[in-house]
């Protein structure tokens, strides 16, 4: 499938005019967001664990010259970069590229090894699924895909411990708990959450004023962590019954989500939010 970047518009016109600004896209993937950027006038600093896109990442540094830098790390590493950003942008979540490729472990649509792992380092879904207690693994299950019978899947994985997609796939009794399950995993392995509160924690220290953090989220505790960290970016300092209140270092921009168009047209897109806040 063609990967088509969600809420591409919304986020240009979140950020605005592009010329001359520096823009970190901390998920670089099919190199949608790049593109777009780079042909505004920006010049883009992009990241991404996963060594397949070292081919695409070259072509761009190939085309766009010294307006783009690759940089092969989780978007946790966005600390370490050199000077500030007008614009850190998150696209989070999974890529499609990922998932359309069936010997990565992502989908259980198609057999293969029961991998997930997006820098193709570390621990897999299968080692995952053997190393964790079965009380880990159900806390995993419940915390990341909301699965109901967690505890039952739980002790069938661990009682089978399933080194195919398909071998984890035919373990699930409930057909509707499948997708949640892959998802679990793939997040655990991944630490997904735990790389966006450590990348988060670092814009504000790397936003020039004025700069502008936009995160489109595609999962209810990746909303939620991006949610409640801009309220607390965007919230006055002291008792507002006071008559001096240090002001909130941050403004939020209006919260978007697709319209029916793109949905129809990107079906991956359904759950997507995008919220964003401004550097004071």
């Amino acid at each position: 499938m063609k990967h088509i970047p969600v809420l591409l518009d919304a986020v240009k016109q979140a950020i605005g005019d592009m010329r001359g600004l520096r823009i970190a896209d901390c998920t670089f993937g099919a190199g949608g967001y790049s593109r777009a950027f780079l042909d505004a006038g920006a010049n883009v600093v992009a990241f991404d664990r996963d060594p397949n896109v070292a081919d695409d990442a070259m072509a761009f540094q190939e085309k766009y010259g010294c307006t783009f830098r690759f940089v092969p790390e989780t978007f946790s590493h966005i600390g370490e970069i050199d000077g500030l950003f007008d614009a850190i942008v998150f696209d989070l979540g999974i890529s499609s590229m990922q998932i359309d490729v069936a010997e990565r472990g992502f989908s259980f649509r198609s057999d293969a090894p029961l991998d997930m792992r997006m820098s193709v380092c570390g621990m897999t879904a299968a080692a995952l699924i053997e190393k964790s207690s079965m009380d880990e693994l159900s806390q995993i299950l419940r915390d990341y895909g909301d699965v109901k019978k967690a505890n039952v899947i739980a002790h069938a994985l661990k009682e089978k411990l399933p080194k195919t997609t398909f071998g984890l796939r035919d373990l699930i009794y409930n057909p509707n708990d499948v997708a949640p399950v892959f998802q679990a995993l793939r997040i655990a392995v991944n630490d997904e959450f735990g790389e966006l509160r450590r990348a988060l924690s670092a814009v504000p220290g790397k936003l020039a004023p004025g700069g502008k953090c936009i995160c489109v989220t595609f999962h209810s505790i990746e909303d939620r962590i991006v949610k409640d960290t801009f309220r607390g970016w965007t919230t006055p300092a002291g008792d507002v019954r006071l008559p001096v209140v240090q002001p909130a270092p941050f403004k939020l921009i209006k919260a978007v989500t697709p319209t029916d168009d793109e949905i129809k047209n990107n079906p991956r897109a359904h759950s997507a939010h995008m919220r964003g806040v401004i550097k004071a």
